[in-house]
């Protein structure tokens, strides 16, 4: 059985959201949490958060969870891109982990129907890039196997994660689903009353 991990990238400074956005309420619990729960109901783990912005309350909120996550902490969240989150999240993977998942942490509408589409794709298909479309548009998460791990942790500060779907873009695979969720995040308080909304 293959061994799965996420990686879920919580680090921002919310500046947009103007206020902590992982740790605002929803669905009974926090952003974050609810991203989490939803990842451990799907069956992944470990469950590896880069922490940035807001560190007390969302260490706090990680605390309140019933079940363990992993915690890594990105010290120059401020001035970072997402990939530098990821290289810092990846350094705690366990030696065992054949893929992991790259996981928004404003995306708490994720479902564990589509986490675990991701992770039947890879077992039944071997593909080691897995991303996720709906209706020609590509969202998160997405699923990257261990042969591309080298070339991500040997990105240069100054690229991103565009840079890196570029370079196998040869080599991507995409799981078409039928759920507008896996494009959906929230960056404003306009995004976060719509999905409050809808939740």
């Amino acid at each position: 059985m293959v061994k799965v991990a996420a990686i879920v990238l919580a680090a921002g400074a919310s500046r947009r959201m103007k206020q902590a956005k992982m740790t605002l309420a929803y669905k009974g619990s926090t952003v974050l949490g609810t991203v989490l729960t939803t990842l451990h109901s799907a069956g992944i783990d470990p469950l590896i958060v880069v922490i940035g912005g807001a560190r007390d309350a969302v260490e706090m909120a990680l605390s309140e969870l019933p079940f363990g996550v992993i915690r890594a902490y990105n010290p120059d969240y401020e001035h970072t891109e997402m990939l530098d989150s990821l290289q810092i999240g990846m350094q705690r993977l366990p030696d065992e982990t054949d893929a992991f998942l790259i996981v928004l942490g404003d995306q708490p509408q994720i479902h564990a129907e589509v986490v675990q589409a991701l992770v039947h794709e890879y077992e039944t298909t071997g593909q080691t890039l897995i991303i996720p479309s709906y209706r020609m548009r590509r969202g998160h998460p997405w699923l990257v196997g261990k042969v591309q791990w080298a070339s991500l942790i040997g990105l240069q500060a100054g690229h991103t994660m565009r840079d890196f779907i570029q370079q196998y873009q040869d080599q991507l695979h995409y799981l078409v689903v039928d759920t507008s969720s896996i494009l959906e995040d929230m960056d404003t308080p306009e995004d976060y009353q719509r999905a409050i909304g809808e939740a």
